[in-house]
C-alpha cells in the first residue's frame, strides 16, 4: 500500500468517525453520547476511535468546529461579490442560512441545549461566533449605510437585522412539532414549505428596510 492510499484510508476513517459522532451528538447531546456507539456506527473499533481523537471531548470539539466553519462560510458567501445590491445580499443571507439549517435541522436545538447545560464546554462555539460575527455585521452595516444615503432603504442596525433573519429562519426548526400541527398540510412537502418560508422571511426583512 503506497503513502497516498494510506493517507486516503486514514482520511476516510476519520471522516466516518466524524459523521457518526455528529449524528450521535446531535441526537443525544454531549452527556448522552457514547463513544462505543460512535465507533460501532463508524465501523471501527473503540481503540481506533481513541487513536484518532483521544477523548469524547476532543471529538465533540472537532464536530462543533466543523459546523461553525460551515456556518461561517455559508454566511460570508452572501457577500462574495462586491457589486451586489442590498436586496441581493439579504436574499442570499436568508436563502443560504435557511438551507444550512434545513441541512442541519437538529443543530439549533442542540446548540441551545449545550450552551445552557454546560457553558464552559460551549465556549468554543461562543468564541468562534465572537470572532466572525463582527465582520459580518460590519460588512452588512456598510452596505445598509451606503444605500440609506441614496434613499434606497432605511438606516437600520445590521446586528438587529441579522437577529431578525436568524429568528425567522430558525423558529420553524426549533418548534417543528408545533409548526407541523398548527400548519397541517402546508408542511407535508418540506421542499415547498421551505421555499415558502424563504420568500416570507425575505419579504419580512425587506419591509423593515423599505424607506
Amino acid at each position: 500500500m503506497n503513502d497516498s492510499t494510506t493517507d486516503n484510508t486514514l482520511q476516510d476513517t476519520e471522516r466516518a468517525i466524524l459523521m457518526a459522532a455528529e449524528r450521535e451528538f446531535l441526537s443525544k447531546g454531549f452527556a448522552g453520547a457514547r463513544t462505543t456507539s460512535i465507533a460501532e456506527a463508524a465501523g471501527v473499533t473503540h481503540a481506533m476511535l481513541h487513536y484518532y481523537f483521544r477523548t469524547k471531548a476532543r471529538l465533540f470539539d472537532r464536530v462543533l468546529r466543523e459546523k461553525i466553519k460551515l456556518l461561517k462560510e455559508t454566511l460570508f458567501s452572501s457577500f462574495d461579490y462586491t457589486d451586489a445590491s442590498l436586496d441581493e445580499i439579504i436574499r442570499n443571507i436568508v436563502d443560504r442560512h435557511l438551507d444550512f439549517i434545513a441541512a442541519n435541522p437538529e443543530l439549533p436545538r442542540f446548540l441551545i441545549e449545550e450552551i445552557y447545560s454546560d457553558p464552559e464546554r460551549s465556549n468554543v462555539f461562543l468564541e468562534h461566533i465572537g470572532r466572525y460575527a463582527p465582520l459580518i455585521f460590519q460588512t452588512l452595516q456598510h452596505k445598509i449605510d451606503e444605500e440609506a444615503k441614496s434613499g434606497r432603504c432605511r438606516k437600520v442596525d445590521a446586528k438587529m437585522l441579522m437577529l431578525d433573519v436568524a429568528s425567522l429562519n430558525i423558529f420553524s426548526f426549533m418548534a417543528a412539532p408545533i409548526v407541523k400541527v398548527a400548519l397541517g398540510d402546508m408542511t407535508e412537502d418540506p421542499e415547498a414549505f421551505f421555499a415558502m418560508r424563504k420568500k416570507e422571511n425575505y419579504d419580512t426583512i425587506m419591509r423593515k428596510l423599505m424607506p
